[in-house]
C-alpha cells in the first residue's frame, strides 16, 4: 500500500506527530481527517501530515516527512504558556522576563499533577514543579530539563500563634489543597505519621486551588489554619509553622530549550536582580537560581 494512504490508529498518529495519545482526539475535534471503522477511528497518513502542516501543528521536519514518507521526529510546537500554582518565584520570574523585544510567556493556573499532564500533552511550554522533580518526569514528552528557581519552605499558616502538632488540625478549620497538589503529599504524610487519617480530615476541609487562595482564606477568617508556603504567609502577615523545605523550579522539554521564550526565562532566572528579589522574600533560598540540568528520559 502507498505509504501516503496507509491507515493509522490513534496511537500511531500520536507517535507520528509526537503528541500525547489523548491529544489526537482534541485534534480530531478540530478537524483532523479520520474514518470511523467499526468501533475505532483510522487516519490516512498523508491526510494527517497535510492537515497538520496546514494548521501549524508541526515543524519543518514534519513537512519533509509528508513528501519523503519518513516519520517526523520533531515534536509539535507548544503554546508559550507556563503552568504553575502561582508561587511568588514564578510571578517574579514572569514579571522580570517581560521585554518588548522578547516573546511573552503566559500563565496557566495549575497544580503539579495537572501541570505535568499539560506538559506531557504539549499544551504548555513549561510547568512549575517541586520536591522530587525527577518523579514528575512526563511519560510521553521525551527528555526534560529542570530549571531551578528557589528552595522554599512549606508548612501551616495561622493568623496568630504556631501549630504545635498536626493533631491540632482535627479541632481546627483547615484550608488545604486538592489531592493532586504536590504539597498535599507532605501534609498527608505528617498526618499518617501522627496516626491520623488524611482523607477523613480533608472531608471537612476547604480545598483551594493555590497557596494564594489558602492564605487569603485564613486571613479572612474562613479557616483557622492553612497549608501554604512561608513566602505567601509573609505576604499577608500570617504566622508560619514549617513542615519541610523543598526545591522549586520549572520542568521543560529538552527539545524546547532553544525556543526564544525558554531562553528568556532561563536568562532571567540567572540575573542578579532575580536572585536578590527572591532572597528578600521570607522562606526563600535563591543561591542556586538559574541552575539548569537535564533529567533522564
Amino acid at each position: 500500500m502507498d505509504s501516503e494512504r496507509a491507515l493509522l490508529t490513534s496511537a500511531e498518529v500520536a507517535d507520528l506527530l509526537r503528541v500525547h495519545p489523548k491529544h489526537v482526539y482534541r485534534l480530531l475535534h478540530r478537524g483532523l481527517p479520520a474514518k470511523r471503522v467499526g468501533g475505532k477511528w483510522l487516519f490516512e497518513r498523508g491526510e494527517v501530515l497535510r492537515w497538520a502542516e496546514a494548521h501549524g501543528q508541526h515543524s519543518d521536519s514534519a513537512t519533509t516527512a509528508s513528501t519523503t514518507g519518513t516519520p517526523a521526529t520533531t515534536p509539535l510546537s507548544s503554546p508559550p504558556l507556563l503552568a504553575a500554582n502561582g508561587d511568588l518565584a514564578i510571578e517574579l520570574l514572569l514579571r522580570l522576563a517581560r521585554d518588548p523585544h522578547s516573546p511573552c510567556v503566559g500563565f496557566v493556573q495549575a497544580d503539579r499533577s495537572t501541570g505535568v499532564a499539560l506538559l506531557d500533552e504539549r499544551s504548555v511550554l513549561a510547568v512549575g514543579v517541586h520536591g522530587d522533580e525527577a518523579a514528575s518526569q512526563p511519560q510521553h514528552s521525551g527528555r526534560t530539563a529542570w530549571l531551578h528557581l528557589v528552595d522554599r519552605q512549606v508548612g501551616l499558616v495561622r493568623q496568630r500563634g504556631r501549630v504545635r502538632s498536626v493533631a491540632e488540625l482535627t479541632r481546627l478549620r483547615l484550608a488545604s489543597r486538592p489531592a493532586s497538589a504536590g504539597v498535599r503529599e507532605y501534609l498527608d504524610g505528617a498526618l499518617r505519621k501522627a496516626g491520623l487519617d488524611p482523607a477523613r480530615l480533608h472531608q471537612r476541609a476547604l480545598l483551594l486551588p493555590s497557596h494564594r487562595d489558602v492564605v487569603c482564606a485564613v486571613a479572612r477568617g474562613e479557616a483557622d489554619v492553612g497549608l501554604a508556603s512561608s513566602a505567601w504567609a509573609a505576604q499577608l502577615g500570617l504566622s508560619f509553622t514549617p513542615l519541610l523545605e523543598e526545591p522549586y523550579g520549572l520542568l521543560i522539554r529538552a527539545t524546547d530549550l532553544g525556543r526564544p521564550e525558554v531562553i528568556r526565562l532561563c536568562e532571567t532566572a540567572q540575573i542578579k536582580e532575580y536572585r536578590r528579589a527572591l532572597a528578600a522574600i521570607a522562606g526563600y533560598e535563591a543561591r542556586h537560581a538559574g541552575l539548569l540540568r537535564f533529567q533522564a528520559a
